[in-house]
């Protein structure tokens, strides 16, 4: 099961650059000057996750496999893409194929680096990108309730159900607000089958300079409370500072990042907030010969958590036998758990929570 973000934004704002370090490779090219990125580049990331060391170091496991995340770096967009300008069609038909909306913002000041808007004004950023969405979003309803109309009008029922589930979300569009703040409560598994822009959720990434780094500054400031405002995730990084550590041996990083005043990778804030984006969750499977962390929605239940691991254990699934993170380390692992009572032997019904450590009992 995989799960990705796209890297969006206006040109030059530093997304090569933040791609480039997530993966820890040179495979987009990060150049002064609009549309450097031409085919969206993709890149898995381990996310990071101190649980998987623990378990592993209580099971004695000989190697660790963490989860992942693939991000995509998409090329550069400007205004008027919703008509074709730039590269638009290109841009818009990348941003369809993810699952959630890493959008980068500039947030520093360089004379050096140009803009395509001919200064820094985040907020402008933003709306700038998302009202080329909507209104590519409202392009695509528009064509669509033509013949869904025709065929309501015509005693077709799915037809009725589509124009019930799109006309609130029309008059949003139209009133310039995103698909997002009108789906119907109940519907967004439906929305989600209309692919359209804005309904995804968006994560902002303030890239500063390198001073602001651990304290951020005025632009970033402003996105924040934009942020907050709409219900979106925001994230203050600086990618020069994270290109740097990216090439830094794994030793060298935590005494850089303490010297910055950091605590943690800015790519590591940006990789668990794209992760809680997309209302993901780990459960882990341990053993001698590997811990193991495996991605889920939120709300899986364990069969279907079983598949992921493979499609046998979903058909046949008996029963998982479950102990929580905390337990697991607390009493020293499976044997510890269940002599302390803290194993407990869930069915088809029980819903899958973060951290819990998994055992599938199934027969095929």
């Amino acid at each position: 099961m995989g799960f990705n973000c796209g890297i969006v934004g206006l040109p030059n704002v530093g997304k090569s650059t933040l791609f480039n370090a997530l993966t820890q490779t040179a495979a987009a090219q990060a150049a002064n000057y609009p549309f450097c990125t031409i085919e969206p580049n993709v890149g898995r990331v381990a996310v990071p996750d101190p649980r998987l060391e623990a378990i592993a170091r209580v099971a004695k496991s000989a190697r660790i496999v963490p989860t992942s995340l693939e991000f995509v770096d998409i090329a550069g967009l400007v205004r008027g893409a919703s008509r074709g300008e730039g590269l638009g069609n290109q841009f818009l038909a990348n941003i369809r194929e993810v699952d959630a909306i890493i959008h980068v913002l500039r947030c520093f000041e360089d004379p050096d680096v140009t803009h395509v808007e001919g200064g820094v004004d985040p907020i402008r950023d933003a709306e700038t990108v998302e009202t080329e969405l909507m209104l590519a979003d409202l392009d695509s309803l528009e064509k669509r309730v033509v013949g869904l109309a025709k065929r309501a009008r015509g005693g077709d029922r799915e037809a009725a159900a589509q124009l019930a589930l799109i006309e609130p979300i029309l008059s949003a569009l139209r009133a310039g607000r995103p698909a997002r703040t009108a789906v119907p409560k109940g519907e967004e598994a439906a929305a989600r089958r209309l692919q359209l822009l804005t309904t995804k959720p968006v994560l902002y990434v303030c890239n500063v300079e390198e001073a602001a780094a651990a304290t951020g500054n005025a632009h970033s400031a402003r996105v924040l409370a934009r942020a907050a405002a709409e219900g979106a995730g925001a994230v203050v990084v600086s990618a020069a500072i994270e290109a740097e550590i990216a090439q830094m041996p794994e030793a060298d990083r935590r005494e850089f990042l303490a010297s910055l005043g950091l605590a943690d990778s800015g790519l590591d804030r940006v990789i668990r907030a794209g992760y809680a984006l997309l209302g993901l969750i780990t459960f882990f499977t341990a053993g001698p010969k590997e811990t193991r962390a495996w991605t889920v929605p939120q709300g899986t239940r364990a069969p279907q958590a079983a598949g992921v691991i493979h499609g046998d254990f979903e058909r046949g699934f008996i029963a998982a036998e479950t102990i929580a993170y905390e337990d697991y380390i607390a009493c020293g692992g499976e044997q510890g758990a269940k002599e302390a009572g803290r194993m407990r032997v869930e069915g088809k019904e029980y819903v899958v929570r973060d951290g819990d450590v998994m055992l599938f009992r199934f027969n095929v």
